[in-house]
């Protein structure tokens, strides 16, 4: 279970981008979903952002990385559920690869020939899910940043806050309130979903190019986690980033501008 360094301020939105279309979006369990689309004037790619937990496609941080990123090829940036103006209730990684996967099937009936799928902390571990589970023919890349390599994992003090959160009632409400995400109380199965190293390898697998990019400041989760997915997918590209932090609150547009020319390439 992961979190991103929006945590404590991810109700703060930004006002849509006036050349962006909103969405109503529709996941395969019925959930709706709440997404925009940019849309660039030439490119054939269409690049799908996937935010952390606390995020919400018209949050300040992934509205910017989204319109950075939609120079370089048309971009589709989905709220995931229990966030935002989204239905349901987040479950942290489980099922949002149908959110996700209800924004990559709307772009290949919009006429995209490439999609990539971008992903921040838990949307990494969710885009991962995705390529590896419901989509393996849909996607053509996938970019996972922050992203956690285990579940459960509470070796950092971010991480320990977090599963205190999610585990009472009196946390979830919290979170509720201070980031107006909704936490379904629900545990997950036993055994659990596919964890992020082993869908990392299925991705692979399925031929489907991965890029793995991860910041040596990063409070959330350490460089074990990035160079873990890494070696359980060969043939993934890794970039170690000096002094990046974590997902969209800490990543400079720079690095914003590399993926997006990385995502455009194939």
């Amino acid at each position: 279970m992961t979190a991103d360094s929006s945590y404590g301020t991810g109700r703060h939105r930004s006002p849509v981008p006036a050349r962006a279309e909103p969405l109503a979006l529709v996941s395969q369990d019925g959930v709706g979903l709440a997404a925009m689309h940019l849309r660039h004037a030439t490119s054939p790619t269409a690049i799908v952002v996937a935010h952390g937990f606390g995020g919400a496609h018209d949050q300040e941080r992934v509205e910017r990385i989204a319109t950075i990123l939609s120079e370089e090829a048309s971009v589709i940036a989905v709220t995931q559920r229990g966030h935002g103006a989204s239905g349901g209730m987040t479950t942290l990684g489980h099922h949002e690869p149908m959110d996700v996967e209800a924004a990559v099937a709307w772009a290949r009936a919009s006429g995209y020939t490439r999609v990539v799928t971008v992903g921040f902390s838990m949307g990494a571990a969710v885009v991962l899910r995705h390529a590896a589970l419901l989509s393996p023919a849909s996607v053509d890349a996938v970019v996972a940043v922050s992203g956690p390599a285990y579940w459960y994992y509470r070796g950092t003090m971010p991480m320990r806050w977090l599963h205190r959160g999610i585990a009472t009632a009196a946390g979830r409400a919290y979170i509720r309130t201070v980031l107006g995400t909704r936490v379904d109380p629900r545990p997950w199965p036993d055994p659990p979903p596919l964890p992020p190293t082993a869908a990392a390898a299925r991705v692979r697998e399925r031929d489907i190019d991965l890029l793995i990019v991860h910041g040596d400041s990063d409070g959330f989760f350490p460089l074990d986690h990035p160079r873990a997915l890494h070696d359980a997918a060969p043939g993934s590209h890794l970039w170690i980033e000096p002094g990046f932090g974590h997902a969209e609150g800490a990543i400079e547009e720079s690095l914003v501008r590399r993926i997006g020319a990385w995502s455009t390439q194939g």
